[in-house]
């Protein structure tokens, strides 16, 4: 009768095949709705699809429509009246009917027409440049998301791959127990680290879906799983640019000159509109008529729009500061992207050039080793281990390259508005 020893391995063996069976039905997620999509295609889609930017392009329209407004002037008025009927001895009745007549025209003075053209003007500015930053902002996000989608894609691979070595450790653990090179708990061990590797793949894999779905909402897509490709490593932008041309500084800079025309707006709004009417008169009783003129004029006695005007001028003081934090922010954010790339591009170069070939060749080392029965199974799974992380650590660099760049390329943006 066998040994519980002996048969301590055909057990081990068995679950491990039972495991990997289990763990292989779950390896491959399912593809039906994945779409390859390269980078240039999601920063199409998001352009065209993207309700932000559609919101964004809406109040450019509604600027549009404030700004057509603003150029009518007052409407004429027509006014008629009838005086002195309905009452006692001689004006009874209507034989004394006094009719008037009359169109009046509100004419504004002080410059008020065209200081609210002018304020609109500058809100029209003001829309198309949240409009360009708006489309900015979401193109850097689109950048972020694919990245972030590619990596944890990567991931998966890499926990995939890692799957297959420790499986393939498992096997190597199996015969050496069996062979009596290796402890049985040897064997449990490397069916550990295989099942750990399973749990790896289920969790990366679930990860990659929750970053798909994450960039095609970008573009409003509910149902799309996209497949994003090898992105093209974009060149860094190589000339120097003026943080004062940035666009979220040309927006607050378009901002303070909205705000100095709604200032100047609302100064014109102190001074009084004069209203003149022309019209003509019957006289029911003698049946003659005769020709009615008036004026008319506010008094500036209580309303002379000071509290309008007090307020227009703080948000032009408030759209001053805002203006130079801009500037500041958009000089700090340039510097720190520039430096964010530097420090990515040559810890990736350090992982790539070195550090990763190290990990390999330890492992390969281990592995034969292990093998010929020179090391221990824990000794290749310290290397196994090391790669894993090495390799992890490699994906991450990549993406903070990715995202170092897509930061660098949003704080140098300076493209217009389109008109």
């Amino acid at each position: 009768m066998p040994s519980k020893t002996s048969r301590l391995p055909r057990f081990v063996a068995g679950c491990a095949v039972t495991a990997m069976a289990v763990a292989a039905s779950g390896l491959a997620p399912s593809r039906a709705h994945a779409e390859p999509v390269t980078l240039a295609e999601a920063l199409s889609r998001a352009s065209s699809l993207s309700p932000t930017l559609a919101a964004a392009e809406a109040a450019v329209t509604a600027a549009q429509g404030r700004a057509q407004q603003a150029g009518f002037r007052p409407n004429p008025e027509l006014d008629l009246s009838v005086e002195n009927f309905a009452g006692t001895g001689a004006f009874r009745g209507l034989d004394q009917t006094e009719s008037t007549l009359s169109v009046g025209q509100r004419f504004e003075l002080g410059g008020k027409r065209s200081a609210r053209q002018r304020a609109a003007e500058a809100e029209i500015d003001a829309a198309r440049l949240r409009l360009a930053v708006a489309r900015a902002d979401l193109l850097n996000e689109v950048r972020d998301a694919y990245a972030e989608a590619w990596a944890d894609g990567r991931r998966v691979e890499l926990a995939r791959d890692q799957f297959v070595r420790a499986e393939n450790l498992q096997t190597i653990a199996t015969e050496l127990v069996d062979a009596g090179r290796e402890p049985p708990l040897r064997a449990l061990r490397a069916r550990t680290a295989a099942l750990e590797a399973v749990g790896r793949v289920r969790a990366t894999e679930a990860e990659y879906a929750q970053a798909q779905r994450a960039l095609a909402a970008l573009w409003g897509g509910a149902e799309d799983l996209p497949e994003p490709q090898a992105p093209v490593a974009e060149p860094a932008p190589s000339i120097a640019i003026d943080p004062a041309e940035a666009l979220d500084v040309r927006l607050a800079e378009a901002e303070v000159a909205s705000s100095v025309a709604v200032f100047d707006r609302e100064r014109t709004l102190s001074r009084p509109d004069v209203t003149l009417s022309v019209g003509a008169r019957q006289f029911r009783g003698t049946d003659d008529t005769a020709v009615v003129f008036g004026a008319s004029m506010p008094i500036g006695v209580f309303d002379r729009n000071q509290g309008n005007i007090a307020a227009a001028n703080a948000d032009r003081t408030g759209a001053e500061a805002r203006r130079n934090a801009a500037l500041a922010g958009a000089i700090r954010r340039t510097r720190d992207a520039q430096a964010a790339l530097r420090t990515a591009e040559a810890r990736l170069t350090f992982l790539e050039t070195r550090a990763e070939p190290e990990a390999i060749e330890a492992v390969r080392i281990a592995r034969e080793g292990f093998a010929a029965g020179r090391f221990s199974l824990l000794d290749v799974l310290d290397a196994e281990e090391a790669l894993n992380t090495l390799q992890s650590d490699l994906i991450t660099a990549e993406l903070e390259r990715s995202q170092a760049l897509a930061a660098l390329v949003r704080v140098t943006e300076t493209q217009g508005p389109t008109q």
